[in-house]
């Protein structure tokens, strides 16, 4: 009878702890794939390059990275990452738009699946950008991933 007691004190503690350890991570987990939080990736990706979520989210917070959302001015309001500019690879004006930015800068591009964000990249990169890369599986990936989005 005393060794099932102490069984269940034990186990009840474990129980306790565990349930005090999720409640403290849930409450102050940071996800890795955040806009400004975590970590910064030590090398630029390679141009051209294709990124998973938390690989974009590292990427994208080197120093002098210009985040750009390349769907429509609608689906930019309704939820973009923070931080975003909204220039629209479907609208007539992105070629311009896009040739008022400086060709030796970086920018990480997104869409909403990552269809047109590549066309976004391939045509900057033909106009003469040398670092462009962009977010594979676009905002939908990136919020399943647990990536922060503003609206507005």
């Amino acid at each position: 009878m005393a060794r099932q007691h102490r069984f269940l004190v034990v186990a009840v503690s474990l129980i306790k702890i565990g349930w005090g350890v999720t409640g403290c991570s849930s409450g102050t987990a940071t996800s890795e794939v955040s806009s400004t939080a975590g970590p910064t990736a030590q090398a630029a990706p390679a141009a051209g390059s294709e990124l998973s979520p938390k690989d974009f989210a590292a990427a994208l917070k080197r120093s002098g990275t210009v985040l750009i959302d390349v769907r429509t001015p609608g689906e930019f309001a309704e939820g973009h990452l923070p931080g975003a500019v909204n220039i629209d690879v479907e609208s007539a004006a992105f070629v311009q738009q896009v040739q008022a930015l400086d060709p030796a800068g970086t920018y990480a591009l997104y869409c909403r699946s990552g269809n047109r964000s590549g066309v976004a990249m391939a045509n900057m990169m033909q106009l003469g950008f040398g670092q462009v890369y962009h977010l594979s599986g676009g905002i939908g990936a990136w919020q399943d991933a647990g990536g922060d989005v503003v609206s507005g």
